[in-house]
């Protein structure tokens, strides 16, 4: 017997199912140690839909399994200047551990990539850890790789300053 196929859409934060889905998901990815092994705290598993519903620069895409769901990729829209147009941050992939290897991060990418494109954005980002080899293979798949603007200032690296 075939397995059925996943699909995959915008989440509508407003929507208590995919809220609950958006919620749930990001959590199962706190929890793993590729997010950190810490599971989101209450104040964000109860505020993260509607803070999200507030940002028009954000978007999340859900992948069902039926109706279970599988998989999160969560974006938030930034602003190129060199371009002068938008980009598109892909902040969160999430596949369950249950799914992982069906390749439903290629599917998810593929709608980003599509309201991206809808949103006038000009490329996709994202950062991804050293050591997640098998995420870090799956995006260069779809196309991503390290970039440079010049060979003798070496390639981008992703920092960070918590506040």
């Amino acid at each position: 017997m075939s397995q059925p196929a996943i699909g995959v859409r915008l989440a509508d934060y407003r929507n208590a199912s995919d809220a609950r889905a958006v919620v749930a998901l990001l959590d199962a990815y706190a929890r793993d140690p590729a997010g950190g092994g810490t599971p989101l705290a209450p104040d964000v598993l109860a505020g993260l839909p509607d803070a999200l519903a507030a940002r028009p620069q954000a978007f999340s895409v859900l992948a069902y399994d039926g109706e279970q769901p599988v998989g999160l990729v969560n974006c938030i829209e930034g602003f190129s200047t060199f371009a002068c147009k938008p980009l598109v941050n892909v902040h969160d992939v999430v596949v369950l551990a249950s799914h992982r290897g069906r390749r439903v991060t290629q599917r998810m990418l593929a709608r980003v990539e599509q309201e991206a494109r809808v949103r006038g954005a000009c490329k996709l980002t994202l950062e991804v850890l050293s050591g997640n080899g098998s995420a870090l293979r799956a995006y260069e798949r779809e196309g991503f790789a390290g970039y440079q603007l010049d060979p003798a200032y070496g390639t981008a690296m992703f920092l960070q300053k918590k506040l």
